[in-house]
């Protein structure tokens, strides 16, 4: 202790003789020795110079920055020799002012768009041209996934389906999103992404199989509907858990990059899932591994029946990227220019540079949470209706292609009826497909199924057997 005291008594006297440190504090007694922030987002505390000198420089004896007094480039004088700490991570200043970071800026971070809410172009807005295959590709899915929307809400409210959950509202995300995308790319979906199926060549059938979990469902049954998954078009199955696909996104873009691949890890998430550790973890691991992922939030503004309001109280989700050291944009989520705009440079990023990317999408959600859920419980009928008419987005991309020349009524027309006919006869192929047998259900995780499972499998069967009222007629023993 002595020996520390010794020391400490020594690097004050350098300073005091190098800096005029205590000749410092002595000054401004009544401005405050602080001073006033050279930053109107930070706070400055007033010095009383009747209260003791505090010796916040204490702990600089056990560092090497004494040695360090490079002059920074706002001193106040040329005489004022201020110091620098060579610390992990790179070189830090000092500075006599006693000042703390806002916890907001004072404006928030603005939201990049290409087109107003009438699908008017706004002017010299920064955006790739887009051909017309590419765009009448992205507005034929995006009605697609709303008239399948329609179709299996209405089919679980019949009693058909046990489960659904629509992406109402969040079309442009998900099209236009996957547009971007190489089918190299893997996707790490949260739960309300079909559309990327979709554009990646998912039959209706497929989907529909999925729903009603029969034989021909690649889960066997075994998942909960809407969980929908494909290895051959790289889809991760979707987990009910929120935010596990984010680490996981992190894990597979640093194997890509290990191999060398010209391709990155694509996850979605929600804004309530930024609420997850999971989330913030995979942040972090994707900036010091410098993974090539690309992470993608719906901010929908609705966690459920949470409001983003009363879930954070931070400037949305884009201003958490940069805490981690991740680049990060905002877009305007109901504009599919944009997005396909954000998300093609931020796959370009993310693999020429070998980086992670945030891209925030300002979206929401129309329809309710799920087939459990009754959202005017809690939002108002206004506020629903107001986006679904006036910023909606499919209204917006067709008005913007109609203007191209490129659509027309008697398309539209066509489309939607086409696109109903083929859900109709799949949801009747789907439902005459027998359901996998009770073995299913047992497979698939163990090379050899151990006792413990074997047993179990057993008494299901004589249970069934026992009880057959009880279970559906329609699963093979």
């Amino acid at each position: 202790m002595a020996i520390l005291l010794r020391r400490s008594t020594s690097v004050l006297q350098s300073l005091k003789h190098k800096l005029g440190f205590w000749s410092t504090l002595s000054l401004q007694s009544s401005g405050g020795v602080f001073g006033r922030s050279r930053d109107q987002h930070l706070v400055s505390f007033p010095y009383n110079s009747s209260s003791p000198n505090i010796l916040w420089i204490g702990r600089f004896a056990s560092t090497v920055a004494v040695n360090h007094l490079d002059p920074l480039p706002f001193s106040d004088s040329d005489d004022d020799q201020q110091q620098s700490l060579e610390f992990p991570g790179g070189k830090v200043t000092y500075t006599s002012e006693m000042t703390f970071i806002s916890e907001s800026q004072e404006k928030r971070v603005p939201c990049y768009r290409v087109l107003d809410d009438n699908g008017d172009l706004l002017l010299g807005s920064h955006l790739q041209q887009v051909s017309k295959e590419v765009a009448t590709k992205i507005y034929n899915d995006m009605v697609t996934l709303q008239v399948m929307d329609t179709i299996f809400y209405e089919a679980q409210r019949q009693g058909r389906l046990s489960f659904y959950l629509t992406s109402s509202g969040e079309e442009a995300v998900n099209i236009a999103s996957a547009a971007a995308l190489s089918p190299d790319d893997v996707i790490l979906p949260q739960y309300r992404e079909p559309g990327i199926l979709l554009w990646r060549g998912f039959t209706l059938q497929e989907f529909t199989d999925q729903l009603f979990g029969n034989k021909s469902d690649y889960g066997k049954g075994r998942q909960m509907p809407i969980h929908y998954g494909s290895k051959k078009l790289n889809y991760v199955t979707v987990s009910s858990p929120l935010a596990t696909q984010l680490p996981q996104a992190v894990g597979i873009a640093y194997s890509l990059k290990m191999d060398k691949k010209d391709a990155c890890a694509v996850t979605y998430t929600g804004d309530g899932a930024t609420s997850e550790g999971d989330f913030h973890a995979a942040l972090n691991f994707a900036a010091v591994l410098e993974a090539p992922v690309v992470f993608i939030c719906r901010n929908n503004g609705w966690a459920i029946s949470t409001n983003v309001s009363e879930q954070f109280r931070s400037d949305g989700i884009v201003v958490k990227g940069q805490a981690y050291g991740i680049r990060s944009i905002r877009v305007d989520g109901n504009d599919a220019l944009a997005v396909y705009n954000a998300i093609s440079t931020a796959r370009e990023m993310a693999i020429t540079e070998q980086r992670p990317v945030l891209v925030e999408a300002l979206t929401y959600r129309v329809g309710h949470h799920s087939t459990s859920d009754d959202s005017t419980k809690y939002r108002p009928l206004q506020e629903i209706e107001y986006w679904k008419t006036t910023r909606n987005p499919v209204n917006r991309f067709r008005n913007w292609i109609e203007k191209n020349g490129w659509w027309s009524d008697r398309e539209e027309a066509e489309l939607r009826s086409n696109i109903k006919k083929q859900l109709m006869h799949s949801i009747q192929v789907a439902e005459k497909t027998v359901k996998p047998p009770v073995a299913e259900m047992f497979s698939d995780v163990y090379d050899v199924l151990p006792s413990n499972l074997q047993e179990q499998e057993k008494q299901l069967r004589e249970t069934i057997i026992k009880y057959p009222k009880d279970y559906p007629s329609d699963v093979p023993l």
